[in-house]
């Protein structure tokens, strides 16, 4: 495969995944506004936490929306499931933006944003996945790993986009204005990059067997049970703590801190910007000297960091806000670049979709999704602020158990 046909490649297999996340982004940021918009005036702390419970419902689909496509990526190829994914995101985005609030509409508002949640998480569910899987699949010998990090970069791309757009908001418009109706143009504006990856999708060749005649399913139950076990375990630290640390936090920073809307955004997109570097780095140095080292350093730094970070963050010297975020990338980097081609090469290729795909949303969204709420909930009721940080530590110490049960699967370091 040429140069350019293989960015076309990379292209295609993650401006999905920036689309993606771009929304769940620009969601949690502006969570606040939200909150006021669609919800009954009163207490903005239960206006927050009832923005969150919407948000953690769209990822409760997230593994029902994995096994749909992961189902039809096994099935019917990696590019049909793809296609389907970003179409079912774009549609609800640019819906999301034009809802009508509560004022206006009353408690259909509330009904009708869970709703579209829920189809984005059925989306978001296949789409993380099934592109890393794709991508990682395709790739040179010698660079899965670098190649899994670029995938799941494209969510971070996402993510820096929404948190940016967001900042943007925030600077240009008087805070009246962005809670009121300047929240609704990064949604609006998310369909354009949904057109863009449909397109570049439905130009992409099939590069893997469909395996019309399986049943991935079944299969999966029957055969690979501990296997999904295993893998939602392994993501159960990156997910979460991505969420606390690179989303919750723009609102923990707000009220708890009482850091400006603009400024709080402003300190997340630089981190956010030094992530994608940083994994794309994590990557490559896992193509030398393997995934599990640098998963295990990741776990255990995470556990030994998180209150540290956070104690730095809750300081209202902004240079020490951007030192604990940093700190956070740091530990989070490899453990979300070295997912990737792990999972991959140690899924058996007929059910590989279906198994990741389940595996690592039942993860991402049973406690990826709900990881914001509890922070919400926990800070609120304990009145401990360093409070997520505890929630972090906890899933770290479960996915280091993971990554021991994992073989190293690097053919440089081999399978041991």
């Amino acid at each position: 495969m040429g140069q350019s046909s293989r960015i076309r490649l990379i292209a295609a297999g993650t401006i999905g995944n920036v689309l993606e996340w771009y929304d769940f982004a620009i969601y949690g940021y502006f969570a606040v506004s939200i909150g006021q918009n669609f919800f009954p005036s009163g207490d903005p702390v239960a206006q927050v936490l009832a923005a969150f419970g919407v948000f953690a419902a769209g990822f409760v689909m997230r593994p029902l929306g994995g096994l749909v496509t992961g189902l039809i990526g096994d099935r019917y190829g990696r590019r049909t499931a793809l296609t389907v994914s970003v179409a079912a995101m774009a549609v609800p985005t640019f819906l999301v933006g034009a809802l009508p609030n509560y004022e206006a509409i009353g408690i259909a508002a509330p009904i009708l944003l869970t709703l579209l949640r829920m189809i984005q998480g059925l989306s978001v569910g296949g789409e993380c996945t099934t592109s890393f899987t794709f991508l990682v699949e395709n790739a040179p010998p010698g660079r899965a790993g670098l190649t899994g990090a670029i995938a799941m970069s494209g969510a971070n791309l996402g993510l820096f986009a929404g948190s940016a757009s967001g900042a943007l908001m925030a600077n240009l418009l008087p805070v009246e204005a962005l809670h009121d109706w300047g929240w609704r143009i990064p949604f609006l504006a998310g369909v354009l990059v949904g057109g863009a990856g449909y397109f570049l999708r439905r130009h992409i060749q099939e590069t893997n067997q469909p395996t019309h005649s399986r049943t991935p399913v079944t299969e999966t139950f029957r055969n690979h049970k501990r296997l999904l076990l295993r893998i939602a375990g392994l993501a159960a630290f990156g997910t979460v703590s991505f969420f606390l640390m690179f989303l919750y936090v723009v609102s923990w920073l707000q009220l708890v801190d009482g850091v400006a809307p603009e400024r709080a955004l402003d300190i997340n997109s630089f981190s956010m910007a030094a992530l994608i570097p940083t994994m794309v780095a994590a990557g490559w140095l896992s193509d030398r000297i393997g995934r599990k080292p640098l998963l295990i350093f990741a776990t255990v730094s995470g556990f030994i960091g998180a209150v540290p970070f956070m104690w730095l963050m809750h300081h209202p010297d902004p240079l020490l806000i951007v030192l604990g975020q940093l700190g956070f990338v740091i530990v989070l980097a490899p453990a979300l670049a070295a997912q990737p081609a792990l999972l991959v090469e140690s899924t058996p290729p007929a059910v590989r979709c279906t198994v990741i795909s389940l595996g690592f949303n039942a993860s991402a969204g049973m406690l990826g999704g709900f990881a914001p709420l509890a922070a919400a909930w926990l800070v609120h009721r304990s009145g401990i602020d360093l409070s997520p940080a505890f929630i972090a530590m906890a899933v770290a110490v479960i996915s280091f158990v993971a990554v021991l049960t994992f073989r190293e699967t690097n053919p440089r370091q081999g399978r041991r």
